[in-house]
């Protein structure tokens, strides 16, 4: 607020263009140009915008979160896919890694991710989904990471192959039927209250193999209007 007042955060405007069309630049550079919209609040106004969109509805999205909404798509995902927040900013080289990656489940991490967040006094280091990574490798992911023994912050970008999706869903499905739609799955939330990072780092200490690639900033999230701020004064570079 007040931004997302009449619209979605994904159509706010930064260094004039949307959140969301920074997004599609980013992909549409590396020659990736079809999409799956999964929306739930003001999704009429995406659909409108955006005819060429594959629209997901997340009919409850006020009642769930991250991890139940991605898997509202999982007809489009089967055969391997990119996925990203709507509500952060990065260039086209984090897709441009994602693309070079040989594995089948790789995120994207920033790792000069403490230099933003001097500036964030209304998001401490605390919220940040942090990763701790052994080359290419990521060995934990969690926000209770301690700020100064992580590797980077994952930036909700990620890419994972059809033998890699097949094993997200699988391990999904084994989650849900264990915790029910109501059963507590994380830090006393119910399931459908999960972030993604929750099962991602359940993959991790599963032993199921989690990569990632890096840049180094030019990345934003856009959480607060502190937030709002700080990134059109930065990304006002390549307005």
């Amino acid at each position: 607020m007040p931004f997302t007042k009449r619209e979605p955060k994904s159509f706010t405007v930064v260094a004039g263009r949307r959140i969301l069309d920074w997004t599609l630049g980013a992909f549409r550079q590396n020659g990736l140009d079809r999409f799956v919209y999964i929306g739930g609040y003001l999704i009429d106004m995406v659909r409108n915008g955006y005819p060429e969109f594959s629209m997901v509805e997340n009919s409850n999205w006020a009642n769930n979160n991250i991890l139940f909404s991605l898997v509202c798509a999982r007809d489009y995902m089967t055969g391997g896919f990119y996925s990203s927040y709507t509500d952060t900013l990065y260039k086209s080289d984090a897709v441009s890694a994602l693309m070079a990656s040989p594995h089948d489940i790789t995120m994207v991490m920033d790792t000069r991710w403490r230099e933003r967040y001097r500036f964030r006094s209304q998001h401490p280091e605390s919220d940040g989904e942090k990763m701790i990574t052994s080359g290419d490798n990521v060995v934990q992911l969690s926000r209770d990471i301690p700020p100064g023994s992580a590797s980077g912050e994952f930036t909700g970008v990620m890419r994972m192959t059809s033998q890699g999706a097949a094993r997200f869903l699988e391990f999904h499905d084994r989650l849900y039927d264990k915790y029910a739609q109501d059963g507590i799955y994380a830090n006393n939330h119910p399931f459908r209250m999960a972030y993604l990072i929750h099962q991602m780092e359940l993959m991790i200490e599963a032993g199921i193999e989690v990569h990632c690639v890096d840049i180094p900033g030019d990345y934003h999230e856009i959480d607060t209007v502190e937030d709002y701020h700080l990134a059109s004064d930065d990304w006002s570079r390549f307005a």
